[in-house]
């Protein structure tokens, strides 16, 4: 049957369309919000963790509202947008003492998953006060982690979603369209690595890195429901070489084109940056490919 139109990689079909307008008929009463959870469970709609994709549901729907193709009942209610009323990070004070010693003399470190826990703020305050590109709300897929000495911070590290399309990566994974669609969730991007100014040690960083990604698929399943089996990041090459990405055997597979998801030409409208990965398994390319 004809397709109406593709919605996030669903076509959307005549008997699409029909199945919402009866989907309406049958519950006149109900809100946009709970019609899109009956739609999202009537087509077995959802996340990789069992979550119902009642967002995308809800921006489907909407989408045919103003195409006339159905109608919807009147908005009830105007839920308030956190993110865009989002204040700054609070600044929260941490020891600043200068830390300079040998690696082996800070061990354990241990590693805490702070999304949704106490110490997020934390987390986000010294992203905002120590990071040259400061906090940012990540969307999506989540997680954030600090480092501790002892009771002391000296890192954390932000990861997120990757990319839908990035070129060299894409080539590097040798995936077709439909796995990328299928398996974008399997990769996290880390838009955040910070080793709070104060703390120098050598060989640190590196060290961070190959515990991190050692744990990272086991905490992303225990929160999502899934494992990750390739983590990618981005390179300011102005700003730095990317040598602590190296020293823990990540790959350089190219350059980010410039170009942000809206371009409206293949001009670049924001820095050209080195892309790095790194796989997270040895069979990663026979599991992101079917």
């Amino acid at each position: 049957m004809e397709g109406k139109l593709q919605y996030r990689q669903r076509v959307i079909t005549d008997s699409d369309v029909a199945f919402i307008r009866q989907l309406l008929r049958e519950h006149p009463a109900a809100s946009r919000r709970e019609l899109s959870k009956k739609l999202c469970q009537a087509w077995n709609w959802v996340q990789p963790n069992g979550a119902l994709r009642d967002m995308v549901c809800r921006g489907l729907m909407l989408k045919l509202h103003r195409e006339g193709l159905i109608e919807l009942p009147s908005v009830r209610q105007v839920p308030c947008n956190p993110l865009a009323h989002r204040s700054q990070p609070t600044v929260v004070s941490v020891d600043a003492r200068p830390l300079q010693v040998k690696l082996s003399e800070i061990q354990p470190l241990e590693f805490r998953s702070v999304r949704r826990t106490p110490e997020e703020q934390l987390f986000n305050s010294l992203l905002e006060q120590y990071h040259y590109l400061r906090y940012k709300q990540p969307v999506g897929e989540h997680l954030k982690f600090l480092v501790y000495a002892g009771e002391r911070p000296v890192a954390c590290f932000a990861w997120s979603s990757s990319a839908h399309y990035l070129g060299c990566r894409d080539r590097f994974l040798g995936w077709s369209d439909q796995a990328r669609r299928k398996n974008l969730h399997l990769l996290a991007y880390n838009p955040r690595f910070l080793i709070l100014p104060w703390v120098e040690i050598s060989h640190l960083a590196s060290h961070l890195l190959a515990r991190m990604t050692r744990m990272l698929s086991g905490e992303w399943q225990r929160a999502y429901g899934h494992p990750i089996y390739f983590v990618e990041t981005f390179i300011d090459s102005e700003r730095y070489r990317g040598t602590c990405y190296r020293a823990a055997n990540w790959m350089v597979l190219g350059h980010t084109t410039g170009r942000g998801k809206n371009a409206w030409s293949k001009r670049p409208n924001r820095p050209i940056k080195e892309v790095l990965g790194y796989p997270l398994r040895r069979d990663f390319r026979r599991l992101l490919s079917v």
